[in-house]
């Protein structure tokens, strides 16, 4: 069964404390590469895959955010702008925005996301194989060592059939976390209210078998530093024009 998600929700709250000095005065979200904002590529990806309507969430440099996307208004997808007056952090921050959020399943993007599609749309790879009926969600995860940053020991364990769990202690974990899911509002039941982290739902779910994986089969971005931005954005101008250094 696939799911054909018609809203998703971009998460651009974060403080962005390991880019600075570049989010200073900047919200991450906004910061520029490839030749666009990463908020730009998300909200494209996002459209290109059918999504009609997205929340974005905001706390930091608020103010930059909403006027960016104003300045987007006429181009797909039709944006909502959350104010957070307080961090509800990703679970908290997703949980707030489900009135508008609506009850079919629906894409989560976390702002600072940077990915290159392989043969299929990341997005819709998420899609074909997500079945309300026994799953609650599905993430997107890359193999830690192709990754071009510091991820420490990786983040879960993933099955042939995609089913996932955490890294054991002392363990090394093949996986990381992709910063893309595909979710219905059934993960965050029984979650409190205001801040906390999508950690919590995604535990449960595994805990009971709706959880599982996805292996991004094209390029990924870990951007956490100044030093990532600047590594991602040679590694996107050699591919696209032959020039390494």
């Amino acid at each position: 069964m696939t799911v054909q998600p018609r809203t998703g929700m971009l998460l651009a709250a974060g403080l962005g404390t390991r880019m600075r000095p570049l989010t200073d005065r900047t919200p991450k979200p906004l910061l520029p590469l490839g030749g666009k904002t990463l908020i730009d590529h998300a909200l494209d990806r996002l459209a290109a895959s059918g999504v009609k309507t997205v929340v974005v969430n905001a706390h930091w440099q608020a103010d930059r955010l909403e006027a960016h996307l104003a300045a987007r208004s006429g181009q797909a997808p039709r944006t909502i702008f959350r104010r957070e007056a307080a961090l509800l952090e990703t679970g908290g921050g997703v949980k707030a925005a489900l009135p508008a959020l609506g009850a079919a399943p629906f894409f989560v993007v976390n702002g600072d996301a940077f990915w290159v599609d392989g043969p299929g749309p990341a997005l819709d790879r998420l899609a074909a194989v997500f079945d309300p009926a026994q799953l609650d969600g599905v993430l997107l995860v890359h193999r830690t060592f192709q990754v071009h940053a510091d991820v420490g020991m990786g983040d879960f364990v993933v099955d042939k059939w995609g089913g996932l769990r955490r890294r054991g202690e002392r363990e090394v974990a093949p996986y990381i976390y992709a910063g893309l899911q595909l979710i219905t509002p059934a993960l965050l039941a029984g979650t409190p209210e205001g801040a906390f982290s999508m950690n919590r739902a995604w535990d449960t779910a595994m805990a009971t078998g709706r959880l599982r994986a996805v292996v991004h089969d094209g390029l990924w971005f870990h951007l956490s530093t100044p030093a990532d931005l600047a590594e991602a954005e040679i590694i996107l101008s050699a591919r696209s024009t032959g020039v390494t250094r």
